[in-house]
């Protein structure tokens, strides 16, 4: 027999049924408790049940593989078992058909390959001068303000430079209806209507949709031809080797798709970022003292000293260890797969989740603690299991934009630290919000203040 990491199938005729689990409340199975303390469930089931085990959330049976061998295995997928495109369809598909997460197999190594053009380090180096060049007039403007909520500002900072960088136009009218339009896109990913019902959280981001699709289809005739740096430009005149382009449908879709993962994730990541740093000031003057150090001209990052904010990066990867962006991962076996002893029939949900990993005592010694030097050498590092942490995926769907991700929250900190210090209220302590996105449900009230 194969082992459970080769995916073998048993050909005995699996039974969902024979997993160990349950299917909660007819019909509405566990989607309450899941939207309620999607944490606090999937640790009373795997208590119960083990670290595989059945439910039913959103009208729909999952088998929930938990640990890193698990994110492996599903990540990584050697035996072509799971598919993308089911597993989300049901949540994004009325609302980011066809992005890559949409996408499988041969057809989305093709739609990865030409797309990772927008990426290299050419392109790159254009998306660093917008934010370089963007960044002070918004930081100085949270200085100026003093006290605010974090989380709304951030995400609004995100969105415009999001426009900048994504669409290389200025924030204004449109930005603020495009902020509407991805924010009521992502709500109803998890809503409980699944269809588009007048009045539901799904039928506001079907109109979300269409204002999206009609908005970047105006733009892309001009874009063909055109000089400029920004990432939508790039996807309209991106090609693999052999000269393929994208059609203007697909240039929609993939722009839709990466301007919400990346304004939205940022925007999660950076607050999780910068509510520890208002916890543990200490670290707060060590990232300060880095960029310092750099000797930075008007605080603008140049290409070639990113790798240089060691330190940064490090807080960077924990905040994301403590609250991954995306709480989960969705997939969908395309043949009977075999895991663990047990064998998951042909047309499963799998779910992965990334926050029961990143919080696993068994896995992160006192993973409660903000503690940055974890992805140090001498802190562990190289031991560690390489799916313990998992922010960005794993394997063919690895996130396409992590770079980015790096580079924007690096442009922050180095425009950010070295004026301000990072403020919290005496005392203070908040909950975040796990889905769709995690966030903080009160904003995190800071105040920045001037260093001397």
């Amino acid at each position: 027999m194969q082992t459970a990491a080769e995916g073998s199938t048993s050909g005995k005729g699996a039974r969902l049924k024979d997993i160990p689990g349950e299917s909660g409340w007819p019909i509405i199975g566990h989607t309450m408790q899941v939207l309620k303390n999607p944490v606090g469930f999937g640790q009373y089931m795997r208590q119960k049940y083990g670290s595989v085990y059945r439910s039913n959330s959103f009208f729909r049976n999952t088998v929930n593989l938990l640990g890193p061998e698990a994110n492996e295995f599903v990540l990584m997928d050697k035996g072509r078992n799971f598919s993308s495109e089911k597993g989300w369809a049901p949540y994004l598909g009325k609302l980011f058909p066809r992005g890559l997460m949409l996408m499988d197999f041969d057809e989305h190594k093709a739609h990865r390959h030409i797309m990772a053009a927008a990426f290299k380090s050419g392109p790159m180096k254009g998306y660093l001068e917008r934010l370089n060049d963007d960044m002070p007039a918004r930081i100085k403007a949270w200085g100026e303000t003093g006290s605010f909520q974090f989380y709304p500002a951030i995400k609004q900072l995100s969105l415009d430079m999001a426009t900048t960088v994504f669409l290389g136009l200025e924030p204004g009218d449109d930005s603020q209806k495009v902020n509407r339009a991805l924010t009521d896109m992502v709500a109803a990913s998890v809503g409980v209507v699944r269809i588009p019902i007048p009045g539901s959280l799904m039928a506001k981001g079907v109109k979300g949709r269409a204002f999206m699709v009609d908005f970047l289809r105006k733009l892309i005739p001009e874009r063909r031809d055109s000089e400029s740096t920004d990432i939508f430009t790039q996807l309209c005149q991106a090609k693999d080797d052999e000269g393929n382009t994208f059609t203007d449908q697909e240039i929609i879709d993939h722009m839709i798709f990466l301007w919400m993962a990346a304004h939205d994730t940022i925007t999660s990541s950076v607050t999780t970022l910068v509510y520890e740093l208002g916890r543990h000031t200490e670290w707060q003057e060590k990232l300060r003292v880095e960029i310092k150090s750099l000797g930075l001209n008007d605080d603008r990052l140049p290409y070639d000293k990113m790798n240089d904010l060691t330190l940064t990066e490090y807080a960077f990867k924990e905040a994301l260890r403590m609250n991954p962006p995306v709480p989960a991962v969705a997939r969908e076996t395309v043949r009977d797969v075999e895991y663990a002893g047990h064998v998951i029939p042909k047309g499963t949900v799998i779910g992965i989740s990334m926050v029961a990993t990143h919080r696993d005592a068994e896995v992160w010694e006192k993973p409660q603690d903000f503690d940055p030097m974890r992805f140090s050498p001498e802190g562990g590092v190289r031991a560690r299991h390489r799916f313990a942490w998992v922010p960005f995926g794993g394997g063919a769907h690895m996130c396409l934009g992590l770079h980015f991700a790096y580079m924007q929250a690096k442009v922050i900190m180095t425009h950010l630290l070295p004026h301000y210090e990072i403020s919290l209220p005496e005392g203070y302590k908040t909950t975040f919000q796990i889905m769709p996105l995690i966030k903080p449900v009160d904003g995190l009230p800071l105040t920045l203040k001037a260093t001397v």
